[in-house]
């Protein structure tokens, strides 16, 4: 398994690493309840200093950082266990949101081509065109089954569901509720 890619055999294991990646959180919860100097000074400690922590390996990295990869890794999580639920024979699921050099796609069952899916967390699902964008990347694979799943707020409280009104190419587009 190259670097980067996390190996997931199950809807509870993609739930155990969403502990994982919670428990982060809560330590950089602590981190900034227990910072003692003023606004300026703690965004620019969050912004530019290695007060953060990797979800999963647990390094140090600035804490801005930390915040884009739990929801990156949350929005990848919660596509594997919608994943499993709709293709129980794909086998294990790899995971390496963002992780382009690792994988050609972000989660990708075992059984080669036969799942492949891009995700990610925005304020709005068309920010910086990252939907438009995931589902042109998607329409030139092969993979028999191919999906984004995308975090949003603006379908927060909405559970996991698709949204087949903004699906193009044969490629099904879910909201996670993470």
């Amino acid at each position: 398994m190259k670097p980067g890619v996390l190996l997931v055999r199950n809807a509870a294991e993609a739930d155990e690493l969403a502990g994982q990646v919670r428990a982060s959180a809560t330590k950089l919860q602590a981190w900034i309840a227990s910072f003692g100097g003023d606004g300026i000074g703690l965004l620019q400690a969050l912004k530019f200093d290695q007060v953060g922590f990797h979800p999963f390996d647990g390094h140090a990295l600035n804490a801005i950082e930390q915040v884009n990869q739990i929801w990156t890794y949350l929005a990848a999580l919660s596509a594997a266990r919608v994943l499993f639920g709709l293709h129980p024979g794909a086998g294990r699921f790899s995971i390496a949101p963002g992780a382009h050099a690792a994988q050609p796609l972000d989660v990708m069952s075992e059984v080669e081509g036969l799942v492949g899916a891009e995700t990610f967390a925005a304020v709005a699902p068309g920010n910086n065109r990252k939907l438009a964008k995931d589902l042109i990347k998607l329409a030139g694979r092969t993979e028999l089954h191919r999906y984004v799943f995308f975090a949003s707020p603006m379908f927060r409280f909405q559970g996991t569901t698709r949204r087949p009104q903004l699906e193009r190419g044969g490629v099904q587009v879910w909201s996670v509720d993470v």
